[in-house]
């Protein structure tokens, strides 16, 4: 008889009864809470006694499964025919919802990777996300300051472009390179200062330097600077003997070792308080050619073996290369079934190995040492700014008369030109913490001129709409991620602040006091934020609905520095929409404005030059080469302009 005392269920009888009908065939189950919210995703090859597992006596779990299990208010389940479909619909699930209680790879971002592109003059760059076009990608990485550093090594050894297609397209029809030229950063193909051929050399180089492979590179430019000594062509010979010394060099960095001449990853891990460090060695050619930390949160009171397995998932879900070798610390869960997923998406055989003994068990320890020093270091981090978050917050709760820490909090700024372009932005903090992920932006629709105290209305008055109805999808809003707005239909509507900040003073705290309490939500609290006279007397200070007298910080107080943080984040995620918004209105109306300018040759300026800046700076023949221009219309915009 399952115990539902310690649960969050409403009604025993029929949970019980769901619980008995369970299949007993492989599958994922889903936890959600009160809230609706998917807070724990599993798989399992029997659904029922997997999931009955979670409510026997509450002394038998671990205290993170108690605290799941108490807030669970419902689930649902879906079978599937094998364990490995269990396994990939489990990952794209916690890709999606990121749940509290599973075991993530620390932030939602996207890790960077490099990317050299499919085209006439491929190019290298960095990139969060792999798609299916043709290019060749390297990664992930930990950090984007690690792909910028080999991008610029790598520009510095291949002059490969750096430009963009509008730039690029540019300096082909003046038939002249830009100063990266000059300065031997680039070949110069947009001024035929070299072959497709020769082009094609260099990215080829790129490509066999991020695979490990410099010896090969080391052959050709070697081939290259002799051709070049005997043609005479002693420059050129010259500038390809710095390429051999720079790449020599490179690789006396990179540590040879005895082990097995195939390409290998070493991971191993590192834990300590809920969080873990993994640490992945990248070997190509019996080289370690890289290394990269990445943190997991969620990971107290996991077993090393469930650990592992949702590391190995969620990394090599996003890897761009799957090497045949994956040497760790121990094995993971459903070890056979892993190697048969990783077999199917790298498209060859891959073998998770244990080593015991020997240079390749020397390997994983040497990950592990750096696991444990990455750890370390971010612990210092970790352990400040939670302090910093944690005093914060204490002091909002003391100052406001908060029940309970206010774990949410929701920032709100209206920011607008003489009444114009009117915007709102809708910051998050969680744990002290921004959540960008659950950042908003509204463009007002339905007030005139300058009016922040209306503005400030209709935005809540559409974010608490949401909250009853997640599915309403009237107005896409963007997120801080990306520049694609996604429709309103997430469950991040549906979670609720424990207060509420406005960037202002009585009035809108009034108003949206108002409107909180006519939507049904007068139970929340919200405060204005209010900034100090010139002299300094009162800094910051927080104003309640129908109080007028500030509540004043100190200096040095530590909600006084949370809260200018939260309100400079909104001011700045609202600021940012606006100039868009209001740059987007100035290129309309100016081109509006020359006669004989109309749509299709509007929408052929801006494709060729990319801005109104760049086409001000175009000369009349760049202007009228510009398809469907002619040299009158050119006359006419070079005038204008």
């Amino acid at each position: 008889m399952p115990d539902l005392s310690h649960t969050n269920i409403a009604n025993h009888a029929l949970f019980e009864e769901r619980l008995r009908n369970l299949p007993l065939s492989p599958g994922v189950y889903i936890y959600r809470d009160q809230a609706n919210t998917i807070i724990y995703v599993g798989k399992s090859k029997s659904l029922r006694d997997r999931v009955r597992s979670y409510f026997g006596a509450p002394r038998g779990l671990t205290s993170k499964t108690r605290r799941l299990v108490q807030n669970i208010a419902d689930f649902e389940f879906i079978t599937t025919d094998t364990e490995l479909e269990a396994l990939l619909l489990e990952m794209n699930l916690i890709k999606k919802h990121r749940p509290r209680y599973n075991v993530l790879l620390k932030d939602d971002k996207s890790y960077p990777y490099i990317k050299i592109t499919k085209e006439a003059w491929p190019r290298v760059l960095r990139v969060r996300k792999v798609i299916e076009d043709g290019g060749i990608y390297f990664g992930p990485f930990a950090k984007a300051s690690s792909v910028y550093a080999t991008i610029e090594l790598l520009n510095k050894l291949f002059a490969f472009r750096l430009c963009n297609d509008d730039m690029f397209k540019k300096h082909e029809r003046r038939n002249r390179a830009c100063m990266y030229y000059d300065i031997k950063r680039c070949l110069g193909p947009c001024a035929n200062n070299c072959t497709t051929e020769e082009y094609s050399t260099a990215i080829n180089q790129v490509r066999l330097f991020l695979g490990g492979k410099p010896e090969a590179i080391l052959r050709d430019l070697k081939v290259k600077m002799n051709q070049a000594a005997e043609d005479l062509q002693f420059e050129r010979a010259a500038y390809v003997r710095d390429q051999i010394k720079a790449v020599e060099r490179v690789m006396e960095r990179q540590k040879v070792l005895n082990t097995a001449a195939s390409d290998q990853d070493v991971i191993a891990f590192a834990r300590d308080e809920g969080k873990a460090v993994v640490q992945v060695f990248y070997i190509r050619g019996g080289k370690l050619i890289g290394s990269e930390p990445f943190t997991l949160q969620g990971t107290e009171e996991e077993h090393p073996e469930a650990l592992m397995s949702s590391f190995l998932t969620q990394f090599y879900d996003a890897a761009a290369d799957i090497p045949p070798n994956i040497l760790l610390p121990d094995y993971p869960e459903e070890t056979q079934i892993i190697e048969q997923w990783l077999e199917s998406k790298g498209g060859h055989k891959v073998s998770l190995q244990v080593p015991r003994r020997g240079d390749k068990k020397d390997l994983v320890d040497l990950a592990a040492r750096n696991a444990s020093q990455t750890l370390d270091q971010l612990r210092l981090q970790w352990l400040n700014a939670e302090q910093r978050a944690t005093a914060g917050l204490s002091q909002l709760r003391e100052l406001l008369n908060l029940a309970e820490l206010p774990q949410r909090i929701e920032c709100y700024d209206i920011s607008n030109t003489q009444g114009t372009n009117s915007v709102g932005s809708m910051v998050v903090f969680e744990q002290g913490e921004p959540a960008k992920k659950h950042y908003r932006r509204f463009k007002i629709k339905t007030v005139e001129g300058a009016n922040d105290v209306a503005s400030l209305s209709e935005v809540l008055q559409r974010r608490f709409a949401r909250a009853d109805d997640t599915g309403q999808t009237d107005e896409p809003e963007s997120t801080e991620q990306t520049s694609a707005e996604p429709t309103n239909n997430d469950e991040t509507w549906a979670v609720l602040p424990d207060l509420i900040l406005i960037d202002g003073g009585i009035g809108q705290v009034n108003a949206a006091a108002k409107t909180l309490a006519a939507a049904g939500f007068e139970h929340i609290p919200v405060v204005g934020l209010v900034k100090g006279d010139t002299k300094g007397h009162l800094p910051y200070g927080l104003v309640k609905p129908g109080q007028r007298v500030p509540i004043a910080f100190a200096q040095n107080d530590p909600g006084l520095h949370l809260v200018q943080r939260i309100d400079e984040e909104a001011h700045r995620f609202a600021i940012s929409y606006h100039r868009k918004l209001r740059t987007k209105g100035m290129l309309r109306s100016t081109m509006e404005d020359i006669p004989g300018i109309g749509p299709k040759r509007k929408k052929a300026l801006i494709n060729a030059f990319g801005s109104l800046e760049g086409i001000r700076n175009a000369s009349i023949e760049e202007l009228a080469a510009v398809p469907g221009m002619t040299r009158k219309a050119a006359e006419e915009i070079k005038g204008l302009l």
